[in-house]
């Protein structure tokens, strides 16, 4: 399949209940503005000279987005799940930026903190001077079978309505 140039990326979070757990995904999914595209999941790099949206744009139905997500599920009630994505940005613009994903049966601030040290550690291990850091985490308690999910979205003008 060939991909089409990656253009903008944008995060999206949400949680949900569903009747099982894949019902729970599809609605966290929908919640997030995201159901309705096919996600290929994809490890964590954001292209230099990309557009970071505020929000995440409307998407042409059954787009196939390249994606790096996490979600997790949860059938205990009462329990904390959380989902959380974040983006480390290089002080150098010309490079490119390293996204990572997490998710726990734990507080959504569990997961941010977490998703903060990957990132500090991602650019250690690069030996890269890290700039901008952006955090997205959502958190559920569970009634009977839930899911929380955090995606960054690697977007190319041919995606968006």
């Amino acid at each position: 399949m060939p991909w089409k140039k990656v253009t903008k990326v944008a995060v999206a979070v949400g949680h949900a209940e569903g009747f099982t757990a894949l019902n729970a995904l599809d609605n966290a999914l929908l919640a997030a503005g995201i159901g309705n595209v096919n996600l290929v999941k994809v490890t964590s790099i954001i292209p230099p000279d990309v557009d970071l949206l505020a929000e995440m744009p409307k998407i042409r139905p059954g787009a196939i987005v390249p994606t790096a997500y996490a979600s997790q599920t949860g059938r205990v009630e009462g329990e904390i799940i959380s989902a959380a994505v974040g983006y480390g940005l290089p002080e150098d613009p010309a490079r490119p930026g390293v996204i990572m994903e997490y998710s726990d049966k734990a507080p959504r601030e569990v997961a941010e903190r977490m998703i903060r040290r990957m990132i500090e550690a991602a650019f250690r291990t690069r030996g890269e001077p890290l700039g901008e850091v952006r955090v997205f985490g959502v958190e559920h308690r569970v009634e009977r079978i839930g899911c929380a999910v955090a995606a960054v979205a690697l977007l190319s003008e041919d995606d968006l309505l």
